[in-house]
């Protein structure tokens, strides 16, 4: 007999092969060399993992709007803190170590992500200062605002995916666009 409520049931894990198209894309979208070679984006390791980071933050804000996202922002978290281990690891992390730069990480991730909608629901020049401060190491606030600006036009780009485009990963980042140039 089925019964007439569902409520008890253990909600539906969006497939391994999606989250993987996901976070695939957030990982080549930070990888584009545009960010690094002319909007001031350090490249590091540390420039590198905010850039990461300002992308999950996009897609998870993206995620949070709709009303089936939670199982799938949750995957994708859970999916990054699990590349984050892995790498640590192949870095040659020691075993004890790793819980103490994951934690760091996550630390990292709560405060960008809370920095970034604090400032988004601010104005277009806090975002610039935010992403100033917490990804080009306060040096460039014109290339901060023109990351702001890409920011804004990904959230776009986001928000136009409808629900199945963006729980199949079929929508694309815009393309990073430095200050005098066209696409």
């Amino acid at each position: 007999m089925l019964w007439p409520f569902n409520h008890f049931r253990r909600p539906r894990v969006p497939a391994r092969s999606t989250i993987e198209t996901i976070y695939g894309m957030i990982v080549t979208q930070a990888r584009e060399p545009l960010f690094y070679r002319d909007l001031g984006v350090p490249d590091t390791v540390n420039g590198r993992f905010d850039l990461l980071l300002m992308h999950l933050w996009l897609v998870l804000r993206r995620l949070k709007s709709v009303e089936v996202g939670a199982g799938l922002s949750q995957a994708l978290f859970d999916h990054f803190c699990i590349d984050m281990d892995d790498n640590l690891r192949e870095m040659g992390v020691g075993d004890l170590t790793v819980p103490k730069r994951m934690q760091a990480f996550g630390e990292a991730f709560y405060g960008r992500t809370a920095a970034y909608d604090l400032a988004l629901a601010d104005s277009e020049v806090a975002l610039a200062e935010s992403f100033c401060k917490n990804i080009l190491n306060g040096q460039n606030i014109d290339k901060a605002r023109q990351l702001a600006a890409y920011a804004r036009e990904a959230m776009e780009e986001l928000a136009r995916a409808d629900l199945a485009a963006l729980a199949e990963g079929a929508w694309r980042f815009p393309v990073p666009q430095a200050a005098g140039t066209v696409a």
